[in-house]
């Protein structure tokens, strides 16, 4: 039950009588009516901004249109006052009734409660990660690993069909130093005393094991071969070592991908970088051509040559791209452009990618190419996810012995656990820095979000095993809590912890078509800090506890609030990824 689909459809209701009637035109077009929170909650409940929208197609004043709404809408018995505000909001206050109706609903509904169908099944491709395979992931990594899998959650929670993809880089110059890095620890397990590692190398200890098992199963012989022959072997063992570390790093957070996509496989075989270019070439969005030397270019290092360029300033980007190096290879985005295509040879038509904090001035050529391959067809959304800056009670933490440059990934799980973690990397827009303390996340307070929230559905929970003194009979899943009658709940506080649960469709809503998993993490803690307070007024006033021993009804009714309010809490953490407790150690 969607409180503001439901609304929204009342007053849709409500305009077309009055079209009907001839009080307004005929084929206004309805699309842009919005019902949304009003801004100062003294307002009322729910606003809408009908007349404002309608007012220029229909030649009225906008005033003069929310009066005409607000004649029908206030025959609704579930309206306790209807104001026309300002040039012509509608803002709307309801009885208690219809917030109990919502709990009910939530009861009733269960898992499916804000479940929604906006996807309509459609295919939607999540890519997130996509770290080179050179070590372990660090910090950064997590924030984007955390949170492509809570929007894959997310967009899978209101109807799409959501595929969850990796994609490796693992060609190019960076991957050589990888290899050539595994080789040093190959002579190192030999017995060779290799001394420093050098500039431009790998120089983590991660890669020891990786030299082991190369001396385990070649012995000397590699020391002979030339590098050319080496190489290849060196890069396929030290990439599949570093993936098995990188998939072990994401399973600690419960991440799991379903297709991991290897960009050498893109010139393996079929040929599909050179596929690609030569479809854009038939479009005629490829030529031969000169860039100008970029602003505070080297002359020194600038090399004026005719290029193999795609016409992405088509596309909205300010300068055409090459796609072919001086020595003949592919640059790194034609590769992607590539990539791109083999997305959309799969079906996809919705791509969203999560970018880390480097790749912020790569979105609008990205952008260009799935415009020009997909002819327009395909919509990509680019989120970027900015640095993780860490600490330790305020102090920064810089450098982690395994990695040897950086803290990794797995470090801050180890220490901290996967739900912290998870939480905290969505409790700040992603395209803002995140400060990540790791004595504040595992502080047992209010000002630590993931604890404020499990404790939340941690006390719902304690609740039903503390009246069973008292009422036995009356279990979470009790027909007697589930049907009970609700009417007895009319404190304020009860009123807008309801009205916080109800909300909870709408957010979710909102966060699927915005691409914003981070509002799921900011509305568990404003929907645990309602509960708290309630909580806490039951302390201060026996009256309010949730527990009345000598009233079974309105404990009966209360119980019921309790069990909603933990079953949105369980919803919305299982989201983003995180555990809702049955209690807290």
């Amino acid at each position: 039950m969607n409180v503001y689909a439901l609304v929204h459809g009342r007053i849709l209701d409500a305009l077309k009588t009055l079209q009907a009637e001839g009080a307004l035109p005929a084929g206004l077009d309805l699309s842009s009516i919005e019902v949304v929170p009003p801004r100062d909650p003294a307002h009322g409940d729910l606003a809408c901004n009908a007349a404002l929208v309608l007012a220029k197609r229909a030649n009225m004043k906008p005033r003069a249109i929310a009066e005409l709404a607000a004649g029908k809408l206030r025959a609704d018995p579930d309206l306790a006052k209807l104001d026309v505000a300002g040039a012509g909001f509608l803002n709307l206050t309801f009885r208690p009734a219809f917030w109990q109706r919502i709990v009910s609903a939530i009861l009733q509904e269960r898992g499916a409660y804000a479940r929604a169908d906006i996807g309509r099944c459609e295919k939607v491709d999540v890519e997130y990660v996509s770290a080179n395979p050179a070590g372990p992931m660090h910090v950064g990594h997590g924030r984007g690993a955390v949170f492509g899998d809570a929007l894959a959650n997310l967009l899978a929670f209101v109807g799409y069909e959501v595929t969850r993809e990796y994609y490796v880089n693992d060609a190019g110059a960076q991957v050589d130093a990888l290899a050539r890095s595994a080789f040093l620890r190959y002579r190192e397990a030999l017995g060779e005393e290799i001394g420093e590692i050098p500039a431009g190398l790998y120089p983590g200890d991660y890669l020891r094991p990786v030299g082991r098992a190369l001396a385990r199963e070649h012995g000397p012989t590699l020391l002979n071969l030339p590098e050319e022959r080496r190489l290849p072997l060196l890069r396929e063992t030290a990439v599949a070592a570093m993936l098995a570390i990188i998939k072990e790093d994401l399973a600690a957070l419960n991440i799991k991908h379903d297709v991991i996509f290897s960009e050498r496989s893109l010139t393996e075989g079929e040929d599909e970088v050179a596929e690609t270019i030569a479809e854009l070439r038939r479009k005629g969005l490829v030529f031969q051509g000169r860039l100008a030397k970029p602003k505070g270019h080297d002359d020194a290092d600038w090399e004026d040559r005719e290029q193999t360029l795609f016409r992405s300033t088509a596309f909205g980007d300010d300068v055409d791209r090459p796609l072919m190096k001086s020595d003949g290879s592919y640059t790194y985005f034609a590769a992607d452009m590539a990539y791109h295509r083999n997305k959309l040879s799969r079906g996809f038509r919705h791509l969203i990618n999560v970018f880390g904090a480097d790749h912020a001035g790569y979105l609008t050529r990205v952008k260009a190419a799935v415009a020009a391959l997909s002819d327009g067809k395909a919509d990509l959304d680019i989120k970027v996810c900015q640095l993780v800056r860490l600490f330790r009670a305020g102090e920064p933490v810089r450098m982690s012995k395994r990695a040897g440059t950086f803290v990794t990934l797995r470090d801050v799980v180890d220490e901290v656990g996967r739900d912290p973690v998870r939480f905290m990397m969505l409790y700040r827009k992603n395209d803002a820095p995140l400060d990540f303390d790791l004595a504040k996340v595992v502080e047992q307070s209010k000002d630590n979000p993931v604890f404020y929230v499990q404790y939340a559905h941690a006390r719902a929970k304690s609740v039903f095993r503390n009246v069973r003194d008292v009422f036995p009979q009356m279990c979470e899943e009790a027909a007697e809590v589930a049907g009970a009658d609700l009417s007895p709940l009319q404190e304020p506080g009860e009123i807008e912890l309801m009205k916080a649960l109800a909300a909870f469709p709408h957010l979710v809503e909102g966060a699927a078509r915005a691409h914003e998993p981070h509002r799921l993490a900011f509305y568990l803690y404003d929907l645990a800090s309602a509960f708290h307070t309630q909580w806490t007024k039951g302390n201060e006033s026996p009256h309010l506890r949730f527990i009345q021993a000598h009233d079974g009804k309105l404990t009966a009714a209360r119980l019921a609030l309790v069990r909603a309010n933990a079953q949105v809490l369980a919803a919305g953490l299982a989201i983003i990824g995180v555990h809702a407790p049955e209690e807290m150690r």
